[in-house]
């Protein structure tokens, strides 16, 4: 459908289509951050159930070095932390996208005639895939 339609809509076209394919990888990000924050969550809990005496070690590399509860404890509430703000950051990014995305695909619609909602012609659908 793609040759048929005028330039400019060629151009919003491919603009919606480099949007969908940020969109997911944006959503990968996002997923990614969030299985390792629960991850974290999950050493944090299993944490609190360990002797403050008790040995442990952590990884560095494709070693294992003796470490102490209260520098584990800091690293991983750290680290907990910093994927809580990565995750609220993918998640802004993956709202302006959503939105950049509405505002092309209307765009588009405009431009060639159509104007109704239910998606982009040539059957687009939006970047959210949720």
């Amino acid at each position: 459908m793609q040759g048929n339609l005028p330039p400019e809509a060629q151009e919003k076209v491919e603009q919606l289509q480099d949007l969908q394919e940020t969109a997911q990888q944006v959503s990968m990000q996002k997923q990614q951050a969030e299985d390792e924050l629960n991850e974290t969550e999950v050493a944090l809990d299993a944490l609190e159930d360990i002797d403050e005496d008790t040995t442990m070690y952590r990884e560095v590399g494709d070693l294992f070095v003796e470490t102490d509860y209260e520098s584990a404890r800091d690293d991983l509430e750290e680290k907990q932390s910093n994927l809580e703000v990565r995750v609220e950051t993918l998640q802004k990014q993956e709202e302006r996208v959503q939105d950049q995305f509405e505002e092309l695909q209307d765009e588009l619609q405009d431009m060639l005639g159509g104007g109704g909602p239910g998606g982009a012609p040539g059957g687009m659908g939006g970047p959210g895939g949720d």
